[in-house]
């Protein structure tokens, strides 16, 4: 089992999680973010944080590597700049730990690169597996590329497997911290026609899909780390007011999203219709399965992250 690990994007949302759990199966973390030590420390517990990808070139290397870095996708309009610092943060960072692994004196046995289930692109109500072919825009070319960066160190005999994620769930951040304000007050309700699809999963899946791979041997590839139920948006958002006690009658309609997001508002409106074939397949055993069970914990009074 492997000890020594590295992880990129441990100050996010998942990574915080993920950094906790392996603390508890006692593995020794280092860190690699842009934040201060003292504060990847306080968000990560006891590790070594690393500010630059460069301090660990020539360094006797890692047992596994978790590469979770890469700028929030939701977080700004998508501007030419904005697209350009998506891809940086991502396929740039990832380019750039490659050629450092390859650097080191021993080659890690584990890479787990992040991606999401985006790589498909638009897919409509379609059931979407991982031998899917994807729909050509602009999430799919960032995926696809995010992850052909990690690639060439399966030519190296590392294991390489991707983190197809879908979107988030859980107390304290994600997606759900901007959903809840208006949909707590009553005043939320389905994006667009609403049947579009979500494929949601809780974050304690996501982080315990990443330790699977990370721990089975047998892992390799692609992987959607999603609900093996996946609803449409018109579903979540009856699921969520009903979870809240709240009434969701308040829709938004497309062309007012589109023109408040611009080509972003293609992540509201359009999705997949995702599962998680491969983890079922491989045996791995979904904690948060059903909707309701996981937006009552991501919601309960007191959580946090």
């Amino acid at each position: 089992m492997a000890k020594r690990i590295l992880v990129t994007g441990g100050t996010g949302f998942i990574g915080q999680a993920l950094c906790r759990q392996l603390h508890e199966r006692k593995y020794e973390l280092t860190i690699f973010s842009r934040q201060p030590p003292e504060s990847v420390k306080a968000c990560c517990g006891r590790v070594e944080a690393v500010g630059n990808l460069e301090q660990l070139r020539g360094h006797s290397g890692f047992d596994a590597v978790i590469n979770l870095a890469g700028e929030g996708i939701a977080d700004k309009r998508w501007s030419s700049s904005r697209k350009q610092a998506l891809r940086d943060s991502r396929i740039g960072v990832t380019e750039t730990l490659v050629e450092v692994i390859r650097s080191w004196e021993k080659q890690p046995d584990v890479l787990v690169s992040g991606s999401a289930v985006g790589f498909y692109g638009d897919q409509g109500a379609e059931t979407v597996t991982e031998d899917t072919p994807p729909h050509d825009e602009f999430t799919h070319r960032l995926c696809r590329d995010w992850e052909a960066a990690a690639g060439p160190l399966e030519q190296d005999g590392v294991r390489v497997c991707f983190s197809r994620t879908g979107v988030v769930a859980g107390p304290g951040g994600g997606f759900l911290e901007r959903m809840l304000p208006p949909f707590r007050l009553g005043l939320g309700g389905r994006l667009g026609n609403g049947q579009q699809y979500m494929p949601w999963v809780h974050r304690e899946d996501v982080v315990g899909a990443l330790v699977w791979m990370l721990e089975n041997p047998e892992a390799a590839g692609a992987y959607n780390v999603v609900s093996p139920n996946p609803v449409t948006n018109a579903e979540f958002t009856r699921t969520l007011g009903k979870v809240l006690g709240r009434p969701t009658i308040f829709p938004m309609p497309a062309p007012v999203l589109k023109l408040a997001l611009g080509e972003m508002a293609t992540l509201l409106l359009t999705g997949q219709k995702a599962l998680p074939a491969r983890l079922t397949d491989g045996g791995y055993p979904f904690r948060y399965p059903d909707l309701s069970q996981a937006l009552e914990n991501a919601t309960a009074p007191g959580k946090g992250r």
